[in-house]
């Protein structure tokens, strides 16, 4: 396996770049011109996962950033700031690195956990949010610890919890990417196929990408009973008042598709839902047709 964070600039139509924000240094892929787009990719993976999406947004008229989050690919892996104040704010402070005064920001499984907080945490940069796979955070914690699906689905969760064991298992081996990659996609075994989730394993086993990974996990988990998980609580019930567009796989195995329609509750600006059928967790490139063809036209109604 490779170890260098070079092996994650995968050459295409775009662009690399690294920009500085947030006292960190971040890796972007962009593509094309018009309002900026900002995308947010989840656990186990990088920016490439949004590599279809880069293609079909920038050729509908927008400049499309797809960030490698704190700690993963190209990015700075700094030893903490993994909670989701500090990873709110690196976005807004990219958005600003990138030359614009706000954007619509698309998140992934983590990345849309993250673009769920940004119109309460960074209003001032958000015109919009779209979350794929993720259900507004506060549905998801709930969830976690009273729907008895959810918590068997957060299995791994516990895993992740203990010191040096799972970055052990992320690092070592490509097993435990491809596991995850195979449970969490709609079951028919069809994705990923073995190429693309080498690729993958191979960027978790990129120096401190693991523990960076895992960390994020630590927080969500040991945060809810501390006062900087209350404060997160006490944040992200405030109602969301930008445009929001959920799209949510039928067959997702890390997220139970049930839970969806319950982040209505927390959004009081127009609101789309989408189910996309056959697909699982990973939506962007499960099911990358129906997804651009929903981003396109959601990104085409925004005032």
């Amino acid at each position: 396996m490779s170890n260098d964070a070079s092996s994650v600039l995968v050459e295409g139509p775009w662009e690399h770049r690294f920009v500085a924000a947030n006292g960190a240094r971040f890796h972007v892929a962009e593509m094309g011109h018009g309002p900026l787009v900002v995308l947010l990719h989840g656990f186990p993976q990088f920016w490439w996962a949004w590599r279809d999406q880069l293609v079909a947004l920038s050729q509908a008229g927008h400049h499309v950033a797809a960030i490698d989050l704190r700690g993963y690919g190209a990015s700075d892996k700094p030893p903490r700031g993994y909670d989701t104040f500090t990873l709110a704010a690196d976005v807004a402070s990219i958005v600003r690195s990138l030359g614009k005064g706000s954007a619509t920001i698309i998140g992934h499984g983590w990345g849309g956990w993250i673009a769920w907080s940004m119109p309460t945490m960074q209003p001032a940069v958000t015109k919009a949010v779209a979350a794929l796979g993720m259900p507004h955070p506060l549905v998801l914690r709930h969830a976690s610890l009273s729907n008895p699906a959810q918590i068997r689905a957060n299995a791994y969760l516990a895993g992740l919890q203990r010191p040096f064991v799972p970055e052990h298992q992320m690092s070592k081996s490509p097993a435990y990417v491809e596991h995850l990659l195979g449970a969490w996609s709609a079951p028919r075994g069809l994705w990923p196929p073995r190429d693309l989730a080498l690729r993958y394993a191979e960027a978790m086993a990129l120096p401190f990408v693991a523990h960076s990974a895992a960390e994020y996990y630590r927080w969500v988990v040991r945060s809810q009973w501390r006062l900087d998980g209350r404060r997160f609580a006490r944040c992200l019930k405030s109602p969301i008042t930008v445009p929001v567009l959920q799209l949510q796989g039928q067959e997702d195995r890390a997220v139970v598709p049930g839970l969806a329609p319950m982040s209505s509750a927390y959004i009081e600006g127009r609101f789309e839902q989408h189910f996309i059928e056959g697909a699982g967790h990973f939506l962007p490139e499960e099911a990358p047709a129906e997804v651009n063809a929903h981003l396109v036209g959601w990104l085409r109604s925004l005032p």
